[in-house]
């Protein structure tokens, strides 16, 4: 140890506390977080004034970006070249600032994350908006501080006459905390600060009139509004932002076309990112990505698979992929060298605070300056009238100093006015001259008064800041990029896909689709049909429904389990495809099977939800009602609708409001009429109660009907082709759980029953067999006979086909008979697509 030194113990942990709180105040007040008035970080300010100190203005010519980074590394900024040139470049970048403060020549980096080129290939000059931010800086607006070798002085804090760290945003990263802010746009952020001059007491409901949701450089969708509500009244909050996405046909294929990506996201990563799922096949549909991005804007193209719904591809895609981003806003910013969180108005006061300084130190300053010069002109106006005296004192003086002190003594003058007319050139002396000098006096003494009168009076400092923003909006004000989907976050997929009547289809072996109602045709009584679907071997269709695309579906499986669904999801198909089958869409077990279906409107609305029940029907008989309210919280792996007992399975479920009557028909033609108010709502997990006792151990429920119109009337088929219907009155009102009384009579011509339903005039019936013909007919075609008779043959059966499912749909007023394709019109007033169609064997 050299002599004179000592040691002095320190604990660690002490020093390690000290040094880390000292690194960390560094990193917080000097190098993460913008300023609240200029909304600059201390390199992006060092940048601004270097280039202006150099004269590398918006007027003059570029300069070499090497240049500019050394003289601020030289001057300002004692950190790494790269942080310098990188602050740089992303001020030059139309995709990352909403409003460039560089104008940049050369490589700058692109929206896929290529590096700009080295700096000392590109160069680089203010834009007339930086000029704006450092307009009368000479005039003594700010303060400055020494730089770092307390060589020069540089300003703490910019004079802008932009706001913008509204209109450019700013994001950071310090200890301890971080900041994340949205940039604005301009026009709008300039009407919100005069507003709040105009009424300081203005809410911020009345500053989003103006300033209504952040503005990003790369446009796009700002998806729902509660998030940016909520970051300008807290200052925190999560704007959701989607591409702008539409869709196109190129070469006969539909694609789905991009043309503004959200901000922040590289779109080279986002397309590998969106290839990678598609290769895992986590993302269905798409067969192709195409980025045909040029100077003209961006454009990428993600072509569809012939069976793919455009809708459905965009909406997977927004869910897995960067096409739907978020930004978390977190207004932190420098107020008064502390960190504060801040809410739009609290940003819009700074602002207006810091221009109101700003405006009083520059009017004291030309203030000041008007004043030394009108009274070095009073002096230079005393001469002028005195000018033979004044050049004979000047001539008798030994030297200037004698001069200055004798036209001291003579006029009594101040040292200043007297050195300014010993300077004076012989020039002035003409006439022209000196009217010049008392009008300029004139002049000057009005503008000492005017600038008084600014200094006295608070009202005339506003209007000047209101009329120097209304510049700024004149100079750089322009429409927003990013479009707002106020409803957002509330609306989802369904209301890009048109709400069309569909059929709904399940075979036997559990293949569904949904097919356009229009490409059914209507027949006469009594015609072939026409080829339904083509069905895989020995499989056939099985049940058949018709709803509309928007509603729910829920599904009740044979186990008594019920699955949630929309019928968009449901794949489309055309009258001929096989579909899909139901386990890739809903996680059934496999030994299971759907048997029932119901169509709802929105499960979210709780007085829809809670005035509505599900009442089930098993194959043995038995019966159930539950609230709607109860099966309104979808589960991945479905939920429990009925506990079933062995031998059992669950039938049928109908949607009813309360005051339905039940109709169950049997397979031995027999059927029971009874109240639903007889069936008290229980839980889900609950059995139910009887509701119609079986005539022998090979019976069974075929299917259930609720009827709520007694206009209607009682259709029954049998499966053979035999069908009638009959007056609802013929069936009288029992209790549940009787024997029920005879609905058609069953022979070995007809067939056991197949299928219950009511119906009337305007109803088309719809019959598939087994083999996958189908046949529409009206209803009216059938007569109305008495519930013991066998009925009329309705359909052609050849050889050993049977009926699978009947459904009746709703015809179209203007529907003409024969083969015209009809557009139906489906009755939703309960909720239901058609709650009375349904699934039956």
């Amino acid at each position: 140890m050299a002599e004179g030194e000592k040691l002095i113990p320190i604990n660690i942990e002490d020093e390690m506390k000290s040094a880390y709180i000292d690194y960390s105040m560094s990193v917080i007040v000097s190098r993460a977080l913008p300023d609240v008035r200029d909304g600059l970080k201390p390199v992006h300010r060092r940048v601004l004034y270097g280039m202006h100190e150099l004269g590398v203005r918006s007027n003059s010519a570029h300069k070499k970006s090497a240049r500019i980074v050394g003289e601020v590394l030289g001057k300002y900024h004692p950190h790494g070249d790269t942080s310098v040139y990188d602050s740089m470049v992303r001020m030059a970048q139309e995709w990352s600032l909403r409003y460039m403060l560089i104008d940049g020549q050369g490589n700058f980096g692109s929206v896929d994350g290529d590096s700009p080129a080295a700096m000392r290939y590109t160069e680089a000059r203010m834009r007339k908006i930086a000029d704006d931010m450092l307009a009368d800086i000479e005039k003594d607006t700010v303060d400055h501080q020494l730089n770092f070798d307390d060589s020069l002085q540089e300003p703490t804090v910019l004079p802008t006459r932009v706001p913008n760290l509204l209109v450019n945003g700013a994001s950071g990263i310090a200890v301890g905390m971080a900041t994340n802010m949205p940039p604005h746009n301009l026009s709008e952020v300039v009407d919100g600060t005069v507003a709040y001059i105009d009424n300081n007491d203005i809410e911020i409901d009345e500053l989003i009139t103006h300033i209504k949701a952040p503005d990003f450089p790369t446009g796009g969708v700002i998806y729902g509004y509660d998030g940016v509500k909520e970051a300008f009244h807290t200052g925190r909050g999560r704007v959701v932002m989607r591409a702008k996405a539409n869709f196109e046909e190129v070469q006969g294929r539909e694609c789905i076309v991009v043309t503004e990506i959200p901000f922040q996201i590289n779109k080279a990563d986002m397309i590998k990112k969106t290839a990678d799922l598609i290769n895992e096949k986590k993302i269905d549909g798409i067969s192709m990505i195409r980025d045909e991005s040029d100077r003209k804007g961006m454009r990428i193209v993600y072509i569809l698979k012939r069976d793919a719904i455009p809708n459905i591809v965009l909406n997977t895609l927004f869910k897995y992929t960067a096409l739907q981003s978020s930004f978390s806003v977190n207004n932190i910013a420098l107020v008064n060298g502390r960190p504060e969180m801040l809410n739009l108005k609290d940003m819009i006061y700074h602002f207006v605070e810091h221009r109101h300084e700003v405006v009083v130190r520059r009017t004291k300053f030309e203030l000041k300056k008007a004043e030394d010069r009108a009274h070095i002109l009073e002096g230079l106006i005393i001469a002028s009238d005195n000018i033979d005296e004044v050049i004979a004192i000047i001539r008798g003086s030994a030297n200037a100093d004698e001069a200055r002190e004798n036209l001291m003594e003579r006029f009594k003058l101040s040292e200043i006015q007297a050195r300014a007319i010993v300077e004076m050139r012989l020039r002035q002396l003409t006439g022209l001259e000196q009217d010049k000098l008392r009008s300029e006096y004139d002049e000057i003494i009005k503008t000492i008064a005017d600038l008084k009168d600014i200094l006295e009076k608070k009202d005339r400092r506003m209007e000047i800041i209101k009329n120097e923003l209304f510049e700024v909006k004149e100079k750089y004000g322009d429409e927003r990029r990013s479009e707002i989907n106020f409803a957002g976050g509330d609306l989802s997929i369904e209301d890009m896909i048109p709400d069309e009547q569909v059929v709904i289809t399940i075979s036997h072996a559990g293949y569904i689709k949904r097919t356009p109602l229009t490409e059914y045709k209507t027949q006469n009584r009594g015609g072939v049909g026409q080829k339904a679907s083509s069905t895989r071997n020995e499989d056939f269709l099985e049940h058949l429904f018709v709803g509309t695309n928007h509603q729910y579906m829920l599904f009740f499986t044979q186990k008594g389990k019920c699955f949630w669904m929309r019928v968009y999801e449901i794949p489309e198909g055309s009258r001929t495809s096989k579909g899909r089958a139901i386990q890739n869409l809903i996680n059934i077990e496999n030994d299971d099977k759907v048997k029932a279906f119901i169509c709802t409107q929105d499960l979210k609305d709780e007085d829809y939800v809670n005035s509505h029940y599900v009442i089930m029907a098993t194959k043995q008989g038995t019966v159930k009602k539950t609230s709607l309210e109860q099966y309104s919280r979808p589960r991945q792996n479905g939920i429990n609708a009925i506990g079933v007992r062995e031998g059992d399975e669950l039938l049928e479920a109908k949607l009813t409001t309360g005051t339905s009557q039940i109709f169950l028909g049997l397979k031995s033609g027999k059927a029971i009429r009874f109240e639903e108010s007889k069936t008290r709502p229980m839980g889900r997990n609950a059995s139910g109660v009887r509701g119609i006792t079986l005539a022998d151990d090979n019976d069974e429920v075929i299917g259930m009907v609720s009827v709520h119109n007694f206009e209607d009337e009682i259709l029954v088929v049998s499966e053979n082709g035999y069908g009638k219907r009959s007056s609802i009155d013929d069936y009288r009102v029992t209790n549940r759980g009787g024997k029920g009384v005879k609905t058609i009579s069953i022979t070995e011509k007809t067939g056991g029953l197949v299928a219950i339903k009511n119906v009337c005039d305007s109803d088309d019936l719809m019959i598939i067999n087994k083999s996958g013909i189908a046949i529409r007919m009206s209803v009216e075609d059938l007569r109305v006979m008495g519930r013991a008779t066998q009925g009329v043959k309705l359909i052609n059966i050849k050889g050993d086909d049977s009926i699978a499912a009947v459904a009746k749909v709703m015809k179209d007023e203007d529907a003409v008979e024969g083969n015209d394709i009809l557009d139906i019109e489906v009755d939703t007033e309960d909720g239901t697509a058609i709650d009375k169609e349904g699934s039956e064997e």
